[in-house]
C-alpha cells in the first residue's frame, strides 16, 4: 500500500517540468547520499529551477566551460551532474575541468563516450567525486572503463538503450546505470526492467512551453 505523500506548493510555483511517473519505478542510485532516481537533461536555468527531478544532467554539445559550471551550479537547487568533455574536449583540459567542477559542488562529473582511458585514469586520480561515464553502443568497452575509473554508467544508445542496459545488466549486476527512458512511460519501463537504476528525462524546450502558454493566453483573449 502506497504512502500518502503531502506536497507543499506557493500560488506561483504550481508550474513545473514534471517527472514522468514511471520513472519513480526504478531502484535508483544513491551518490554521496544524495538518493536519485531521476534526472533532468538540460542546461537551462528556467528549467533547472523548475522541476521535480532528484538531480540535474548538466551535458551539452560545446566545448565545456568553467563559467558554464559556475552559472549552473550557482542556479541549481538540487545536485549536479557536470558534463565535462571527452569528445572534443580532450587532455589535460578535461582534468582541469573536472577539478574545476568539482570545487563548484557538482555531485559528480559526466565524461562523454570517446574519452581515452589514459585521460580517465587521470580524473580519477585528481578528483574526489563520483566519475560518471556514457556509453552509447554495445561496442563501448565497459569493462575496462570500469577498470579506469569509472563509478556510474550513463547509457544513451537511442532505441537500443533498453537492450544496451540488459547485456550490461546481466555482465555487471551492481554497476550503477543511469540511462535515457525515451519518450513515453512504456519506454521508461522497459529501459528500468532491463536494469536501469535511474533515469535521465530530456524535458521540452522553454520555446515550446512558452507557445503553450501563449496558446492558452490566446485563447482565453
Amino acid at each position: 500500500m502506497k504512502k500518502y505523500i503531502p506536497e507543499v506548493l506557493s500560488p506561483l510555483r504550481q508550474k513545473r517540468i514534471y517527472i514522468p511517473k514511471a520513472v519513480h519505478e526504478a531502484s535508483g542510485i544513491r551518490i554521496l547520499g544524495h538518493y536519485i532516481q531521476s534526472l533532468i537533461f538540460t542546461t537551462d536555468i528556467v528549467l533547472i529551477r523548475n522541476n521535480d527531478a532528484d538531480a540535474i544532467m548538466a551535458v551539452y554539445p560545446f566545448t565545456p566551460q568553467p563559467v558554464i559550471t559556475h552559472a549552473i551550479a550557482s542556479v541549481a537547487d538540487k545536485p549536479v551532474l557536470m558534463g565535462i568533455g571527452g569528445g572534443t574536449t580532450k587532455g589535460k583540459r578535461v582534468v582541469n575541468l573536472a577539478l574545476d567542477a568539482e570545487f563548484q559542488g557538482a555531485l559528480a562529473i559526466v565524461l562523454n563516450a570517446p574519452i581515452d582511458d589514459g585521460i580517465l585514469r587521470a580524473v580519477r586520480k585528481t578528483i574526489d567525486i563520483p566519475i560518471v561515464i556514457s556509453i552509447i553502443s554495445l561496442c563501448d568497452d565497459v569493462e575496462a572503463r570500469l577498470e579506469n575509473g569509472a563509478d556510474i554508467l550513463n547509457v544513451s544508445a537511442g532505441i537500443k538503450t533498453p537492450e544496451v542496459v540488459r547485456v550490461i545488466r546481466e555482465k555487471f549486476p551492481q554497476v550503477p546505470i543511469i540511462a535515457t527512458g525515451g519518450p513515453t512511460e512504456l519506454t521508461i519501463k522497459e529501459t528500468i526492467a532491463a536494469g536501469a537504476n535511474a533515469i535521465s528525462f530530456t524535458p521540452p524546450t522553454t520555446a515550446e512551453l512558452m507557445q503553450s502558454l501563449m496558446d492558452t493566453y490566446r485563447d482565453e483573449h
